[in-house]
């Protein structure tokens, strides 16, 4: 180890470490010359008790001793700025945290400057027009690195059905879906399909593997694999107290415990990999950002991204109206009494009581439309890559951090359990300067928010009026936003009526599902329909083809129709059958697989209409 001991020559700390860290100065021999410059930050940061326990060399396993570093590299690299930075910026939070600090302290709140679109209306349809043109200059980043515990599913959630009709699972309505903006771009430019839409997926330890091997086992679902990467978050190191001393495993004294750091490290994971550079360079403009069950988000993606581009936003958050003191967060701007100002997502339980300290006695209440007008942030945020960039440039991926300890009693002075720095996608815009323009663009929740995250005890539980958010209400929104869709273009679709499905009571509409490749606008649903069409309550009509038209149809029953892309098909007339029926399972009832159980349904396909058709030409399917 000769090299080492030149190390701590030049280091000059032998002598020093022999009173401050004795058990740690015994055992440098061991390490090699980098691990040895990790001690000494170790060391500079005040994190001396970690070596307390360390025995002579050749006593305990010594190895254990050089994989110990081997975590701390890695929690070092994979933080901008390195451990110490973190380390600092824990110290700083702690101390803000057991002061009771208020972050917004000097900011007053008022609502931004956004759009609100109804959907269907003349702006909304030139909007999405935009959108799709824009499309070809855009990249999307899936942000999927949760389990489905919560849920009651021990799968990843992207595995997880968006709805039970076709089974399709998230990540391939996802993945059909941008295929689906390619193919229009491709239709736009006349032939020219050369270039591909970007997608890349933020995992973590628990679904990387699990997500490539969904990606491999079904062949990228239609998407090329060169078009797809995989970027993996790694976790944070732990805190025991105030003092940001770093937190051992409790089953390991050669580890530090590590947790989440939070979804807002996609930011430095697509600036770290060198990605949004490459994005950048291959003259791509927006990068488009959407979490994992959102069944509903592509639908609001061409009107969202067209009035990106139209109003020339840096940072355009896709909102929903909000319920005032409804739990999610609300698009504020706050200005402080220095000047400065920033757009950003405010926490539920944090606008209120801020309002109130503003000169607002009556805190976030309901204006004259029944909504807060504060807008309510679902986390789906367009980007223009190149302010996005120059930013991510200057704090290497860095994103204002929060800490959220529990602490044992009123002294705040020890903790419950350890706990770690967290961060937020929505927050990237706190360190942007006031000529940043950050806007947001509200749309109906009925087309663009329905989050499958609740299992059904605690969604059982939600106060009537108030989302499910769970795998029974994601699924009937599906349905319900798809006869919205066919009612505003004209079709006749039956009302729906009210079911209890795991305790909780939603609106059962028909049960229409298309693939993404059929329609992603509205114009191009218009398109589509022709004729006195109608849709009776009891039907399912599943539309798996892009060139498939509805003349004077009239469904009751179930229809499931296919057709390769050459294929033209009519379909017309009559169409009554037995349908499927819906029946109520036990989510208790673990005879029954997990995705079906936690939804409280499954059909029973008694009789359908299905047809296929293989090759191209015209076709009319009638009765």
């Amino acid at each position: 180890m000769a090299s080492t001991a030149d190390e701590l020559s030049k280091l000059n700390i032998i002598g020093d470490w022999a009173s401050i860290a004795p058990n740690l100065q015994k055992n440098l021999s061991l390490l090699f010359p980098q691990q040895v410059e990790l001690a000494k930050v170790l060391v500079e940061m005040g994190q001396t008790h970690l070596f307390q326990h360390w025995s002579e060399p050749g006593v305990d396993d010594d190895d254990d001793k050089r994989a110990f570093f081997d975590q701390i590299a890695k929690l070092n690299s994979s933080y901008p700025g390195g451990l110490a930075a973190y380390i600092t910026t824990a110290r700083e939070l702690l101390a803000d945290s057991k002061a009771g600090k208020n972050p917004y302290d000097g900011f007053t709140p008022s609502v931004p400057l956004g759009e609100v679109l109804t959907y269907g209306d003349d702006s909304f349809v030139q909007f999405e027009e935009a959108g799709i043109k824009e499309a070809q200059k855009a990249a999307f980043v899936l942000v999927a690195g949760g389990l489905g515990e919560r849920l009651g599913y021990n799968g990843i959630k992207v595995a997880l059905p968006r709805e039970t009709t076709t089974g399709t699972c998230f990540l391939q309505h996802y993945i059909e879906s941008i295929l689906g903006f390619q193919e229009a771009r491709c239709s736009l430019a006349r032939g020219d399909c050369r270039a591909e839409i970007p997608l890349a997926i933020m995992t973590s330890d628990d679904t990387h593997l699990r997500t490539l091997e969904l990606l491999e086992k079904n062949s990228y679902f239609g998407m090329k694999p060169t078009q797809v990467k995989l970027l993996k978050q790694e976790k944070v190191a732990c805190f025991d107290d105030n003092e940001a001393h770093l937190a051992l495993d409790p089953s390991n004294k050669y580890r530090i415990q590590t947790k989440p750091h939070g979804h807002g490290d996609v930011h430095s994971l697509l600036y770290s990999s060198g990605l949004l550079k490459v994005w950048h360079d291959a003259g791509l403009r927006w990068v488009l950002f959407f979490q994992d069950t959102n069944g509903l988000l592509f639908k609001a993606i061409p009107a969202a991204l067209g009035v990106s581009t139209t109003k020339q936003y840096h940072v355009n958050s896709l909102s929903v109206p909000r319920k005032a003191k409804e739990a999610i967060g609300g698009i504020t701007k706050l200005t402080h009494s220095d000047g400065r100002t920033m757009v950003i997502n405010v926490e539920y339980n944090q606008l209120d009581p801020l309002l109130r300290a503003s000169g607002y006695p009556d805190g976030d209440v309901n204006s004259e439309t029944g909504y807060s007008p504060f807008p309510g942030n679902i986390n789906q945020l367009i980007f223009e890559i190149g302010p996005y960039l120059e930013e991510l440039t200057k704090t290497g991926g860095a994103i204002k951090e929060f800490v959220n300890p529990k602490y044992k009693d009123a002294t705040k002075t020890a903790f419950k359990s350890s706990t770690r720095l967290e961060c937020m996608m929505q927050d990237y815009p706190k360190t942007l300067p006031p000529s940043a323009r950050v806007g947001f663009t509200v749309m109906d929740a009925w087309l663009a928010y329905a989050p499958v995250k609740n299992n059904p005890e605690d969604a059982a539980k939600v106060p009537k009026g108030n989302p499910y958010h769970s795998a029974t209400s994601g699924e009937m929104a599906i349905y319900r936003s798809n006869s919205l869709i066919l009612r505003k273009a004209g079709v006749k679709v039956d009302d729906p009526f009210i079911q209890v499905f795991n305790g909780q009571e939603v609106e059962v509409w028909s049960r229409v599902v298309w693939k993404p490749k059929w329609a992603l606008t509205f114009s191009e649903v218009k398109r589509k329909v022709s004729g006195n069409c109608s849709i009776s309550q009891k039907s399912m009509m599943a539309i798996k083809g892009s060139n498939i038209a509805l003349e004077d149809l009239s469904l009751d029953g179930a229809l499931v129709i296919e057709a390769v892309d050459g294929a033209e098909v009519k379909v017309g007339g009559s169409m009554q059958n037995k349908g499927w029926s819906i029946e109520n399972v036990d989510y208790k009832d673990t005879s029954i697989p997990e995705e079906i159980r936690i939804r409280g349904f499954r059909f029973n396909k008694v009789e359908q209409l299905e047809k296929t058709y293989t090759e191209p030409g015209k076709y009319s399917l009638t009765p």
